[in-house]
């Protein structure tokens, strides 16, 4: 068991190679968010307003369904949160996490995975929504980091 908990969403694969590599890098346990229903191609589509994906970012309230739980939680002091930015910030699922997981006295990292958006937004919209918990720091990563790169950015 590692003091370290790297949690991701990842709707096409990409940030699940990244918390991969970093959970690895930083000798971290890794947990994957799975959605109760898988997000199709079509549920993506952001330039569908009818889409998934779309309605549900339009809802601030909205909070997906997760499949699975972290048993554990406690037994972690740095948790590691990645995941796509969706609409320039964290896709409602990652609510649902920190809303389904006491992570009060925790040091949280967040990284995220994107084309063109950096993570700031994210960033700033998770620590203005969840204003008790310690959020330390935020990083946009490609999945073309060397394990130094994660290690370094933890430390």
């Amino acid at each position: 068991m590692s003091e370290v908990l790297v949690s991701y969403f990842s709707a096409s694969g990409v940030t699940k190679r990244v918390a991969e590599k970093i959970a690895k890098a930083i000798n971290g346990d890794l947990f994957e968010i799975k959605p109760t229903q898988k997000y199709t191609a079509e549920d993506l589509d952001w330039t569908n307003k009818q889409s998934r994906s779309s309605i549900e970012m339009e809802d601030k309230s909205f909070r997906p369904q997760i499949l699975n739980k972290v048993l554990n939680i406690t037994e972690y002091n740095t948790v590691v949160l990645g995941f796509p930015v969706w609409w320039y910030t964290a896709p409602r699922i990652i609510n649902t996490f920190i809303e389904e997981n006491n992570l009060e006295g925790k040091e949280i990292y967040i990284f995220v995975t994107s084309g063109n958006s950096g993570s700031e937004g994210s960033f700033k919209d998770l620590k203005n929504t969840y204003k008790n918990l310690n959020f330390i720091s935020n990083k946009r990563f490609t999945g073309k980091e060397t394990d130094e790169d994660y290690i370094n950015w933890i430390k």
